[in-house]
């Protein structure tokens, strides 16, 4: 029997594909997240492996914790020196005896200071006595006494007041030494050397000031 002419033109419809466009990206996206996040898959698959897992993350180097920072410790004393006519002597022994605390600092700084006017403190020669004699004569040529009245105007005090306020000014009133493991790090020919000005004896005072890190 013949078919009608709209039987014969009706193509069937085509039937809806099982894969639609969020089928295909729900499919893709957990290969998507393994390619560029593996490693959110180790903890998945670490309890099931008989294996050792490789560690994801570079391994920490225990490290010792810092050391404590330095308490800094300051100590001050005033050391009277035995009076001395002039000429220049070396003290370091007479200081360091009235520093027992020196022991106690493993680093650190001693400063000396020379409360007058007409003496003064220097670091120099530690062994010939002769240096501290030439040194003397020497500070005696650059400041002479005032025998004749017309080198200076200040002479209230005596002929030698003056030549040892200048000589106290030429060598300076205070020095520093570095302490190191409880000593004074001077070197092997160095000493403290205390040098008085005035001809008649006088009684002198140190301000000794320890500034350090204890042991």
């Amino acid at each position: 029997m013949p078919t009608s002419q709209s039987s014969r033109n009706t193509s069937p419809s085509p039937s809806p594909s099982p894969y639609s466009s969020s089928s295909y990206i729900l499919l893709f996206l957990p290969f998507f997240i393994l390619a560029f996040f593996p490693n959110l898959l180790i903890p998945l698959l670490k309890p099931l492996s008989p294996f050792p897992f490789p560690s994801s993350t570079t391994p920490t180097t225990p490290t010792t914790p810092p050391p404590p920072p330095a308490t800094m410790s300051w100590f001050q004393r005033t050391i009277s020196l035995p009076p001395r006519s002039r000429g220049s002597y070396l003290v370091t022994d007479h200081i360091v005896s009235e520093l027992p605390e020196l022991r106690t600092y493993k680093t650190g700084l001693l400063n000396l200071f020379i409360q007058h006017t007409s003496c003064a403190l220097s670091l120099n020669e530690n062994w010939d006595e002769d240096v501290r004699a030439d040194m003397s004569d020497a500070l005696d040529r650059i400041a002479p006494e005032d025998r004749k009245g017309d080198l200076y105007r200040h002479s209230a005090e005596g002929l030698d007041d003056m030549p040892a306020h200048i000589k106290s000014a030429l060598i300076g009133a205070s020095v520093t030494i570095p302490i190191t493991n409880g000593r004074l790090a001077t070197g092997t020919w160095q000493g403290i050397w205390y040098l008085e000005f005035r001809a008649s004896r006088h009684s002198r005072k140190v301000v000794a000031t320890i500034q350090g890190e204890k042991m």
